[in-house]
Parts: C-alpha cells; sequence; structure tokens
C-alpha cells in the first residue's frame, strides 16, 4: 500500500468531521459546443451551460463522505455572475455552503491564475481537510487546476481517483486508476483529490434539496475580499496566451451510408472493394 504523507497545519483539533471543499465549473454543455469564426474561440453566447460533469462526480463524494464520516461540504466556483446556477444545483445535491468567486479582473484567467484564486479563496473561508475536484474540466481539457491548487496551498494530491474505499476524520483510503490496474493509497489530511466518473453516480437533487437551494444565500467574494495580488489574477496573472482556437482540418473523403442496415452493409461493400487485395 502506497502512502501520501499528510501534512496537519490546517486540522482543528477540536473538530472530529471533516470540512470539505469541492471546486466546480459552469461550462458549455458538450451538445452545443461551437466556435465564433470571427473570434476563434468558444461561442458562450446563447450556448446552454452546466456543471462540469466531472464536478458533478466530486461532489458526489464530498457529499457521500459527509453521510458517512460527519462534516460539512462547500460548493466553490470562480465565475461570472450566472455561475451561481450550478452552486444551486450543489446544494441541492446535498452540499451545505456555496461560495462564487467573481470579479470582472479574474477574466482570462489560464490554469495558473485560476489555480491562484481558488487558493486565496479556500484560504479565505479558513482552509479545509479536504478539496476534491473534477479530473479536469470538458472545455479545457488540462487537468492542471487541481494539482495547481494543491501546489499553491502546499497540499499532498492524488490525481484520477477511481473509488474511495474508507474514510474517518484522520484518514482516507481510495484507489488512484493506472494504466494497468489501480494504485490503492492511504493519506491524512489536509488533502487534494480530483476523481474520476467511475468513482460514484451522482444523484439526483430531492424536492427538498431543491427547495432548500432555491432559499439558500450564496456567498460572492470580489479580488479584493480574498486579498489577491492583481498581476496575478485574469489575463496579467496568465502566462499562458490562446492564440487560436480551430477545429481540425477534415482528412480524406466522407461518406454517409444510409438506407436500412442490410443497404448499408452493401454500400459500405462496394466502397471497400478498390482497397481489398
Amino acid at each position: 500500500m502506497n502512502f501520501v504523507p499528510a501534512l496537519n497545519h490546517w486540522i482543528n483539533a477540536d473538530r472530529l468531521c471533516m470540512k470539505i471543499i469541492v471546486c466546480v465549473k459552469q461550462v458549455p454543455d458538450a451538445k452545443d459546443v461551437r466556435l465564433d469564426p470571427e473570434t476563434n474561440t468558444l461561442a458562450r453566447e446563447g450556448v446552454e451551460s452546466i456543471m462540469n460533469p466531472y464536478d458533478q462526480h466530486a461532489l458526489e463524494a464530498a457529499v457521500s463522505l459527509k453521510e458517512s464520516c460527519g462534516g460539512e461540504v462547500t460548493v466553490l466556483t470562480m465565475g461570472p455572475p450566472q455561475a451561481e446556477e450550478i452552486l444551486r444545483m450543489a446544494i441541492s445535491c446535498g452540499a451545505d455552503d456555496a461560495v462564487l468567486v467573481s470579479d470582472r479582473s479574474f477574466a482570462g484567467a489560464d490554469t495558473w491564475a485560476t489555480s491562484y484564486t481558488l487558493a486565496k479563496a479556500v484560504e479565505k473561508l479558513g482552509g479545509c481537510d479536504l478539496i476534491i475536484c473534477g479530473k479536469q474540466a470538458i472545455d479545457g481539457d488540462t487537468a492542471q487546476v487541481g494539482p495547481g491548487l494543491a501546489m499553491r496551498l502546499d497540499f499532498p494530491y492524488a490525481t484520477c481517483i477511481q473509488k474511495i474505499r474508507s474514510a474517518d476524520e484522520s484518514t482516507i483510503v481510495f484507489e488512484r486508476m493506472m494504466d494497468h490496474g489501480y494504485d490503492v493509497l492511504q493519506s491524512g489530511f489536509p488533502l487534494l483529490l480530483t476523481v474520476v466518473k467511475d468513482v460514484n453516480e451522482p444523484r439526483v437533487p430531492s424536492l427538498k434539496g431543491k427547495m432548500k437551494a432555491k432559499k439558500a444565500e450564496i456567498k460572492i467574494l470580489s479580488a479584493e475580499d480574498i486579498g489577491a495580488d492583481p498581476t496575478c489574477i485574469g489575463l496579467p496573472g496568465s502566462p499562458t496566451k490562446v492564440v487560436k482556437v480551430f477545429p481540425p482540418e477534415p482528412r480524406g473523403d466522407r461518406a454517409v451510408l444510409q438506407g436500412s442496415v442490410d443497404e448499408q452493409v452493401e454500400q459500405l461493400v462496394e466502397k471497400l472493394k478498390p482497397y481489398l487485395v
């Protein structure tokens, strides 16, 4: 069994339950992703936004831990005011509190600036024992923010978690997905985990949860509130610059087969005949 060394400077010895933070992101629905032909960036106007699918599994993992071990779950996101929608969804699924880090100065942040901003927000909230993130966001696919946040906070971390075996107020045991099987690791707290979709099946919000979410007060923090350095956030704090985003050029001829299955098979055979030896 591998062991992830734990740092204990965030633990409150008087508290016998975990304080868990889940980082989530609002992303465009993958069913309706398209590029703006003029700016070559993702078109977000008129596109439905959803909670990043991997983050839904992170939320479920946190709520399940709360139910089995006790504790409290706070959901945290950085985004525009409309990101409040996914925070209310998180509350309807069992989160206790939700925090929106929102400021015009955060616009254009890359993963470096985003992890800095989230780290400052976590510190503003008084720290925590466990942070759970989705493995990656479907709009960027970098998988960098979780590990970046852990490094900012000086937390040990483990990525691609496929199962949480057990946990109590001092120890957690989990499986990390590998190319050929999985590792079993044990750690104390604090700790940051990123999870894959195999870790659980997200719950459906209950009517009681929806009513609670509708009435919930979402805490909003600005750059000033979290004490962020203006040179470390948004575009000024982002060393990565996206010059252009474009779909790959189509390669080769394409054909759409129509008709019944048998008819499509015949069409396919005819098209493949010239290439058969």
